[in-house]
C-alpha cells in the first residue's frame, strides 16, 4: 500500500514515510492510493473479535512493512485496561431500537481523540525506526480542545520525540485548558495563541511549509511531524471504530449481516466523519453519513450548495472542538470523489487566496448522494442535552448533543428510520457548566468542585482522569500572537548537545 499527496499523485510514499511526514511538502494530505475491501465474511469474522484484534485486522490492510506481531503489541498497549476504563474500548450503547451511541470517550483524556492518539505514538516511533531516522521528531499540534490533551498524553516521555501544542486562548473549555497546562512529561510544551482555532491551525501548517525553519531544525537535530488528523496515522485508527461499531450491532443482534446503518458525526475538522466514509468505502453497509455542525456551519452550507466559504463570522460556542471554519480533512474527501489531484489543488489554491471555492456540479451531486449536513446553535444544543437525559436517562456532552440535533432534523426531513449510530465524542464532565445549565441547575459550584456537582445531580461518577486534576498545578502559561508561533517552536527546540 502506497500513499500519495491529495495535491500531487506523482510522488508515492510508504506507510512509514506517510506517518512520519504527517503532511506532504506541497501542503497536501497523504492518502492511500486505494482503499482495501472488507468482504461480508470479514465482518462476520470480526464480530467475535476483541477491539484490539479488530484494530490489528483493519490496520494491517493499510500498513505494509508492519508485522501482525508489531500491530498486536501496539493495540494491546494503546487500548489496554490501564488506558481505557472498559474492556469494550469503544462500546455501543442502545438508546432505543434504532438509535445507538458509539461512546468514544473511555480513554485517558475522556475524548474521542484518545482512540487515535493512544495508537499514533506507536505507529510513529515504529515508522521512524523503519526509516532509520536519527533526528528527534517534534510533534506540532493545533487543538480546538481535545486533540491537544490527547496528543500530550499519548506522546508524554516517548523516546526521541518532543511535542508542542498550540490552542486558541479563551477558545477551549476550562477543563480542557486545565488538562493541557498541567500536563506532565519532560518532552511536552503548551502555548496559547491569540486568535481562534483556524489561526492556530493555519499557523501550524505554515510552520510545516517553512523551509527556513525546516533547515534550522535539521541543524539542531529535529524534524517536524503532526498529530492532527492531517496525519494518516490519526485517521486510520478512527476507521477501526466505525467498523467495530457495525460488528457490535451485528454481534448483539440489533442488525443482520448486510443491513444498512446511518452514521451521525459531530464534525469540525472532518477527520472523524471521513473515517466513517472510508469504512463505508471498504464495505461497511452505511446508507447515509450525517454531518453535524454547530453555529460554525461552513460544512452544512458546503454539503447543501457545493460552495465552501470561510468568509463568515466565527463563533465561540459551547461545543468548542467544532469551532472551526477550515475543515482540513475535507481535502481527502475531495480527492476520493474527484480522483483528480489537479482539481483538489485548484480548490485548495482558491481557498488560500480567496477563502472560498465551489466544486463542480458533478462533484457536488456525488457528495450529496451520501452526505447530509445539519447545524444547530447553543440554545438548541442545551435543549437536546436536557431532552436526551429526560427521555433516556443518558448524559451527553454538547458536541454529542449537536449530533443528536442533526439526527432529529434528518429524520424529520427524510422519514428515514434506518438504525443510526451517533458518535459520542467526549465525556459530559469535560463541559460541566453547560451540561448543568442544560439540566436546569442555575447555581453552579466553582472550580473543579463542579465535577462533583454534576456527579451528584446525575448519579454518574466523575471520570478518574478528570478527578485527578485536583492534585495538579499549571506548568505552562505562555501566550503568543499567531505570527510568533515560530518563536515558541525555536525556544522549545534548542540545539541538542
Amino acid at each position: 500500500m502506497q500513499y500519495i499527496s491529495t495535491r500531487d499523485r506523482e510522488q508515492q510514499f510508504s506507510a512509514a514515510q506517510a506517518i512520519s511526514k504527517g503532511l506532504a511538502d506541497d501542503g497536501g494530505l497523504l492518502t492511500p492510493v486505494y482503499l482495501p475491501k472488507l468482504p461480508r465474511r470479514s465482518l462476520e469474522e470480526l464480530k467475535d473479535m476483541s477491539y484490539q484484534q479488530r484494530a490489528v485486522y483493519v490496520m494491517k490492510l493499510f500498513l505494509d512493512g508492519f508485522s501482525v506481531k508489531e500491530l498486536t503489541d501496539f493495540a494491546n498497549a494503546a487500548y489496554g485496561p490501564e488506558k481505557f476504563d472498559t474492556p469494550a474500548v469503544a462500546p455501543v450503547r442502545a438508546l432505543d431500537s434504532n438509535t445507538f451511541c458509539l461512546e468514544l470517550w473511555h480513554g485517558p483524556t475522556c475524548a474521542f481523540k484518545d482512540m487515535a492518539l493512544q495508537m499514533l505514538p506507536h505507529l510513529l516511533t515504529a515508522s521512524l525506526r523503519k526509516l532509520e531516522e536519527e533526528k528527534t521528531v517534534c510533534i506540532l499540534v493545533a487543538t480546538s480542545g481535545d486533540t491537544g490533551k490527547g496528543a500530550l498524553e499519548g506522546f508524554r516521555d516517548v523516546d526521541h520525540t518532543k511535542i508542542l501544542v498550540f490552542y486558541p486562548k479563551d477558545g477551549v473549555s476550562a477543563i480542557q485548558e486545565l488538562q493541557m497546562v498541567t500536563q506532565e512529561g519532560d518532552n511536552v510544551g503548551v502555548c496559547s495563541v491569540y486568535g481562534n482555532f483556524d489561526d492556530a491551525q493555519t499557523g501550524v501548517k505554515q510552520l510545516f511549509s517553512d523551509e527556513k525553519l525546516r533547515e534550522e531544525l535539521a541543524q539542531r537535530g529535529y524534524f517536524l511531524s503532526s498529530a492532527n488528523s492531517i496525519n494518516w496515522g490519526r485517521v486510520l485508527p478512527q476507521v477501526v471504530y466505525y467498523i467495530s461499531a457495525y460488528c457490535d450491532l451485528l454481534r448483539d443482534g440489533h442488525i443482520q449481516l448486510g443491513d444498512p446503518i446511518n452514521v451521525c458525526v459531530p464534525t469540525g475538522n472532518f477527520g472523524n466523519i471521513l473515517a466513517a466514509y472510508y469504512a463505508r468505502d471498504m464495505g461497511v453497509p452505511i446508507h447515509r453519513l450525517i454531518c453535524a455542525s454547530n453555529a460554525n456551519n461552513v460544512l452544512t452550507d458546503f454539503l447543501r450548495t457545493g460552495v465552501y466559504d470561510r468568509n463568515r463570522t466565527f463563533y465561540n460556542t459551547m461545543s468548542p472542538s467544532m469551532d472551526i471554519l477550515i475543515s482540513s480533512n475535507l481535502e481527502r474527501l475531495l480527492l476520493a470523489v474527484t480522483q483528480e489531484d489537479s482539481e483538489v489543488r485548484k480548490y485548495m489554491g482558491q481557498l488560500k487566496e480567496t477563502g472560498r471555492y465551489e466544486v463542480s456540479e458533478r462533484v457536488r451531486d456525488k457528495i450529496q448522494k451520501l452526505f447530509m449536513g445539519y447545524c444547530c446553535d447553543d440554545t438548541e444544543t442545551k435543549k437536546i442535552i436536557g431532552a436526551i437525559y429526560r427521555q433516556f436517562d443518558y448524559l451527553i456532552d454538547p458536541h454529542t448533543a449537536v449530533g443528536f440535533s442533526a439526527l432529529g432534523q434528518y429524520r424529520q426531513e427524510t422519514g428515514d428510520e434506518t438504525p443510526t449510530v451517533v458518535a459520542s465524542t467526549a465525556s459530559p464532565f469535560k463541559f460541566c457548566d453547560n451540561v448543568l445549565s442544560a439540566l436546569g441547575v442555575k447555581e453552579q459550584a466553582q472550580g473543579l468542585d463542579i465535577l462533583d456537582q454534576l456527579s451528584q445531580v446525575t448519579g454518574e461518577p466523575v471520570p478518574a482522569p478528570l478527578a485527578a486534576l485536583r492534585d495538579k498545578k499549571p506548568r505552562f502559561h505562555e501566550a503568543v500572537e499567531k505570527d510568533h508561533m515560530v518563536d515558541a517552536v525555536l525556544e522549545m527546540l534548542r540545539p541538542q548537545k
